[in-house]
């Protein structure tokens, strides 16, 4: 198979981030302490996931940055924007994820990396109000204003590449409308601050204006309308999202392909969770939460497939409720009760307690979203990157299809783009030929 070609990994990497919350400084913390040998990356596939070549015979399973050339940790620069002037070391402090005695450690480099005024507005995310915001005449001028402070943050930094990712706060819902549906009637909104044009689509276009990859960590409707989309294309620049897929979807994921594969049936599967950082405030608010819950909801339809096994999915119940819970802080625990149905229709049930800790499950995947993008755009893919969806709870796809939701087909795709990439063949995991007589 021929090998793609991918401009080497040269030079410093951009990563900005609007939110500097929780997820984003356990993200920056993480990274500065592994780059000082004080932690190792558990849970990023890019630092310590292997990919199999050829067959199970040869032993042949590189590290995902051997096989593909993956940024180096040491060439990331971290910037952003958030509505509080707090620097990541003060962000990191006030959200508790970390221990302080790590980040007294961190305490010089995280000082540094101090967040750039957002855009935002409060008509978006009803339960905060910040300070530290843009003021301009028009969302296209808050346009602008971001794209400047990607050029002067590269210029200032040294980076000869960027990737922008959305760590910020759930917005309200927004259903896609005609100014989403074309890049002449967007900009066109632009100008005019038309209000179906929330403050992370201004982001991703500034973003994409410049030729930066965009993906999105929450659940917002932001670069996955046509007029983005169509950008991405026009600009030669990869985008992708939506909602990183950490706690409670990363288990209803994995277990409902279990549920399909064995042919069992589905009665109902309901999902509590409570949590007590800056998330589940911002969730507390009904608006933001139908947009986290659409995101959830779609899942188990996609996974299970009830028009084509009706007899084992056509009407099941499904419930998920997020409750804000302020002594938890970043510490979600979600629960899952599931009826299922077995042989002659007897009924089980599975129960879930998974006690998480909702940041430390994001930042590793944030960090390969934002490598692997910045591979894509090397590699010269635009557009929809569906092959990252193992890491999205609401993976952006192609106009036509359905998106794929099952966690192992997911993790197929990924590894076989990375084959694709590097010239290898790719596993269909057949093994036919490992019995056949000689």
């Amino acid at each position: 198979m021929k090998k793609t070609k991918i401009v080497p990994a040269n030079g410093r990497l951009a990563l900005l981030l609007p939110g500097m919350g929780a997820v984003a400084t356990t993200l920056i913390a993480g990274v500065e302490a592994i780059r000082r040998g004080l932690a190792k990356p558990i849970g990023s596939v890019t630092q310590m996931g292997r990919v199999r070549l050829g067959k199970r015979t040869e032993g042949r399973s590189p590290l995902v940055r051997e096989l593909v050339p993956i940024a180096a940790l040491e060439d990331v620069r971290f910037g952003g924007w958030d509505v509080f002037p707090d620097s990541a070391y003060d962000s990191a402090t006030h959200a508790k994820v970390l221990e302080p005695s790590l980040l007294e450690q961190l305490k010089e480099p995280l000082s540094a990396v101090k967040p750039m005024p957002a855009v935002f507005s409060p008509d978006y995310v009803k339960r905060l109000n910040g300070t530290h915001v843009k003021k301009a005449r028009s969302k296209m001028e808050l346009g602008e204003a971001l794209r400047d402070d990607i050029r002067s943050f590269m210029k200032a930094e040294g980076c000869s590449r960027a990737v922008v990712l959305w760590c910020a706060s759930t917005e309200v819902y927004i259903e896609p409308s005609a100014v989403h549906g074309d890049l002449a009637s967007f900009e066109k909104g632009l100008a005019e601050s038309d209000p179906a044009i929330a403050p992370s689509m201004i982001y991703a276009w500034a973003a994409l204006k410049e030729g930066v990859p965009f993906a999105n960590g929450a659940p917002n409707l932001t670069v996955d309308i046509p007029a983005l989309e169509q950008l991405a294309r026009k600009q030669g620049i990869p985008v992708a999202g939506k909602d990183f897929k950490t706690g409670q979807t990363l288990m209803k994921t994995t277990i409902a392909p279990m549920l399909k594969a064995r042919m069992l049936g589905l009665e109902g599967w309901f999902s509590t969770n409570i949590l007590g950082n800056r998330d589940g405030e911002v969730l507390d608010d009904p608006g933001s939460f139908k947009t986290k819950e659409v995101s959830k909801l779609s899942v188990l339809e996609h996974i299970l497939q009830p028009k084509l096994y009706p007899d084992l999915y056509g009407h099941f119940d499904h419930k998920v409720t997020i409750h804000y819970y302020p002594p938890r802080a970043d510490n979600k625990e979600g629960w899952d009760a599931i009826d299922i149905v077995g042989w002659l229709g007897y009924p089980m049930q599975i129960k879930v307690n998974f006690q998480c800790r909702d940041s430390i499950l994001a930042a590793p995947v944030a960090l390969d979203i934002a490598l692997f993008m910045d591979l894509a755009a090397r590699a010269g893919m635009k557009g929809i990157q569906e092959w990252l969806s193992f890491f999205f709870k609401s993976p952006m796809h192609a106009k036509g299809l359905y998106p794929e939701h099952d966690l192992f087909i997911q993790q197929s795709k990924l590894k076989n783009t990375l084959r694709y990439l590097a010239g290898e063949e790719l596993i269909t995991h057949l093994g036919l030929d490992y019995y056949e007589e000689g």
